[in-house]
C-alpha cells in the first residue's frame, strides 16, 4: 500500500502510548508542523514490549518488540513516520522500511534515581539495584559485585512508581528519558561512561518510514544531526557486527572530541564479571565509514573475548 498522503492530508507519526514515547513524538510532530506548514497526527498504539512485563525481553523476543506493531501500522499506510527511541531499534530494519533521520542527541548517560543513596559508590553491600538491561547488569557485576540486581521492566514513570514503593534501594534509568520529562530531579548521580558506557544510540531518536515517499523522506532528513547520525551509527554496528541484542550485554558508545570520533565498546561475561573493552578513533564523513570503525572495535573484542567466550554469549548457535 503506498504512505504517499494528499499535500493536503496530515502525515500521521505512529507511536507507543507511554508518556516519554508521547513526548517524543509530539517534538517531532511540532517540529514537522512547524517547519512545513502541515498538519500531523499521532497514531497511538501499545506493543507487544508494552504488554508483555513479566518477563525479561530477552526471553520474548528483544527490543524489537518495541517497533513491531508501529512498523505495521507503516506498511498498511496508517501512518508514515514512527518516532523510537533509538537504542529499542533492531540493528536491521525489515525490507522497505528506511532510517530517515537520527535526531540531535540528549544525555547518554545512565542515571542513578535512588530515594536514600547519592551515587553508584554509596550504596551499600546487599543493596537492592533495579534494571532489566544484561548490558547495565553486567557493567554492575563488574563494578560492584556485592550488589543485589532485580529485574525492573515496565515504562518510565511504573519504574520509578516500583522504587518509590520500596521495591528497590536505587533504579538505573537512561538520563535522557528523565529530562525529556522534566523529571531531572529524580537524578541522584549521573554515572560517567568510564563506569557505564551507555547503550548502541541511549539518548538519540530515530524517525522511521516506508521506502517510496520522497517528499516525506525530504522532509524528514532534515530533522537529522549529522553528527550524531554518525556517532551511532558506529554504536550500532558494533552491535550488528557482534549479532547484538538485548540478550547481550554489550555497550557501544562514540562521542566526537576535537573533530574525531571516539568509539568505545565493552562485552560482559554472560555469567562471570569479566569486562573485555575496545577503543577506536577516527574521522568518518559518512555512513560507510563510520560502520567501518564499528565493524573493527566489533572485530576488536571478539577476539578479546574469544571463541569460548561468544559461544557463551550465543547458546542457542
Amino acid at each position: 500500500m503506498s504512505t504517499t498522503a494528499p499535500a493536503s492530508s496530515p502525515w500521521v507519526i505512529a507511536t507507543r502510548e507511554s508518556r516519554l514515547a508521547l513526548w517524543q513524538a509530539e517534538h517531532v510532530r511540532d517540529i514537522l508542523s512547524r517547519r512545513f506548514g502541515r498538519p500531523v497526527d499521532l497514531l497511538g498504539m501499545t506493543t507487544k514490549g508494552d504488554q508483555i512485563l513479566d518477563r525479561a525481553l530477552s526471553k520474548v523476543g528483544g527490543k524489537g518488540l518495541f517497533v513491531k506493531e508501529l512498523e505495521v501500522a507503516l506498511e498498511e499506510g496508517r501512518a508514515h513516520l514512527a518516532v523510537h527511541s533509538l537504542k529499542d531499534v533492531p540493528m536491521e530494519l525489515p525490507d522497505g522500511f528506511v532510517l530517515a533521520a537520527v535526531m540531535e542527541r540528549e544525555d547518554p548517560r545512565d542515571a542513578l534515581v535512588s530515594p536514600h543513596h547519592p551515587s553508584l559508590e554509596a550504596l551499600p553491600p546487599g543493596a537492592v539495584v533495579g534494571t532489566s538491561s544484561l548490558r547495565r547488569l553486567a557493567q554492575l557485576r563488574a563494578k560492584r559485585p556485592d550488589l543485589k540486581i532485580e529485574p525492573l521492566r515496565g515504562n518510565l514513570d511504573t519504574r520509578l512508581r516500583k522504587l518509590d514503593e520500596g521495591q528497590y534501594d536505587a533504579i538505573i534509568l537512561a538520563a535522557a528519558g528523565l529530562k525529556r520529562l522534566g523529571l531531572e530531579s529524580r537524578i541522584r548521580a549521573l554515572i560517567a561512561p568510564s563506569v557505564m558506557l551507555p547503550a548502541a544510540g541511549q539518548g538519540a531518536l530515530g524517525i522511521e518510514i516506508r521506502e517510496g515517499n520522497p517528499e516525506l523522506a525530504e522532509a524528514v532528513a532534515s530533522l537529522a544531526h549529522l553528527p550524531t547520525w554518525l556517532a551511532t551509527l558506529a554504536e550500532r554496528a558494533v552491535s550488528r557486527a557482534l549479532g547484538g541484542s538485548c540478550s547481550m550485554p554489550l555497550a557501544a558508545f562514540a562521542q566526537w572530541r576535537e573533530g574525531q570520533l571516539v568509539l568505545e565498546a565493552r562485552l560482559g561475561h554472560p555469567t562471570g564479571t569479566e569486562l573485555v573493552e575496545a577503543t577506536l578513533q577516527g574521522a568518518p564523513a559518512d555512513a560507510a565509514e563510520a560502520d567501518e570503525m564499528g565493524t573493527a572495535v566489533a572485530q576488536q573484542l571478539k577476539q578479546l573475548a574469544g571463541p569460548a567466550w561468544l559461544a557463551a554469549l550465543h547458546p542457542a548457535a
